[in-house]
């Protein structure tokens, strides 16, 4: 295979509304505006974007919606949807789009108004044989099973599961852009209310509306463009189930393999980066990619998030932003966790931006667990 390492690199990020937005806006609406933010930020036009990326759970054909909406007629589109991780699969897919041709310039984008319309709508669930004759609380109680199962297997804590929202909450307070504006404590996760064992509220993602957009380019057009180029230095995506009950271990994600994919392809390991971007659908999601992606051993991750370890000040900073556990959460967040980590690159996180980053990982979670796609992010090609 075509070694990818360096030679593209994603050049602009940019946010739509996010929160509760306008009424009537669809995930169009948000998604243009995320385009043209995005667009400005790294110095493009519309005109210049020749392949787009997108996924969406509001619409089945959401490629040829935000095409006719933004007036593209692209030489590449990809409509992979394989829930949260999908854009860090399209930021590998357009790695191999650019360097065969097939595309210059790559819009990855996604809008959701879950919020707005419920997430019942926005987010309609198949039918899972498995597991509806149990009337579960999906997804919350699959994540669920795999928290219970951490704690019974390795001993990990209510107290340690917690660490993790208040980690992301204090780094939402950094964020001006972020949901929630209130100090968290431990105390206050474990004391709210009960939403599947052993999960409160607060160990579980916001329900926002919003969307985002990135756009990639080729290396050698990166550099003459607004931003600093964050080149992507290596991806991985696998699957491993769809139905929780059929996960092979409750305790261990396709995060293994996805990470060690992403490693090879860019000569790296998990101690070489600075800044790790987690999908935290909820508190275990964190816990258990900090150990699949090799940040500590199986069954330490409790260990390693204690005493603020993930928090500002912290041995990782994890999830910069405030997460999906308190920053955003429009319905699959996955695109949000690659923004930020590009932003930590540009230098441009104001009050929680990390010093001297040279190389981020972006990491996303689709399904229950089901699917696994990690991106490493480097300031310089030649790391």
């Amino acid at each position: 295979m075509t070694n990818l390492r360096g030679k593209t690199a994603i050049v602009g990020t940019a946010e739509s509304d996010l929160g509760l937005v306008m009424p009537d806006m669809t995930i169009a609406d948000l998604m243009g505006q995320a385009t043209h933010r995005a667009l400005e930020d790294c110095g493009l036009k519309l005109s210049d974007i020749d392949g787009v990326f997108v996924a969406a759970s509001q619409s089945r054909m959401v490629g040829l919606m935000l095409c006719e909406y933004l007036g593209l007629r692209p030489s590449y589109l990809d409509s992979t949807q394989v829930g949260g991780s999908s854009f860090m699969a399209h930021v590998k897919h357009a790695q191999a789009a650019i360097e065969s041709g097939m595309c210059e310039v790559a819009l990855i984008a996604y809008g959701s108004t879950q919020r707005s319309v419920s997430r019942a709508v926005a987010s309609s669930r198949e039918p899972l044989p498995y597991e509806d004759p149990y009337r579960p609380m999906m997804p919350p109680s699959a994540y669920a099973m795999a928290a219970s199962r951490h704690m019974y297997q390795y001993g990990t804590t209510r107290e340690q599961l917690a660490e993790i929202a208040v980690a992301a909450r204090k780094w939402a307070l950094l964020n001006p852009k972020a949901w929630e504006k209130e100090p968290l404590s431990i105390e206050d996760v474990i004391n709210a209310r009960m939403v599947s064992y052993p999960f409160t509220v607060r160990d579980c993602c916001l329900v926002t509306d919003g969307g985002g957009a990135i756009i990639m380019t080729t290396a050698e057009r990166a550099k003459d463009l607004k931003q600093k180029p964050a080149f992507i230095l290596g991806a991985g995506e696998t699957t491993t189930h769809q139905s929780i009950s059929n996960m092979p271990d409750f305790t261990v994600s396709g995060a293994v393999e996805s990470g060690r994919q992403a490693y090879t392809a860019a000569g790296l390991s998990a101690k070489d980066v600075d800044v790790a971007m987690l999908y935290d659908a909820f508190t275990i999601c964190t816990l258990m990619f900090l150990e699949d992606l090799g940040f500590c051993k199986k069954g330490e991750g409790g260990a390693f998030v204690e005493n603020g370890g993930i928090a500002p000040g912290g041995h990782l900073p994890v999830n910069t932003s405030g997460g999906g556990l308190s920053y955003c959460h429009p319905g699959m967040y996955g695109l949000f966790v690659l923004i930020e980590a590009v932003r930590q690159i540009h230098g441009v996180c104001g009050k929680r931006q990390i010093e001297n980053v040279n190389v981020t990982l972006a990491h996303g979670n689709g399904g229950v667990f089901s699917s696994q796609c990690t991106v490493l992010l480097g300031s310089e090609n030649t790391l």
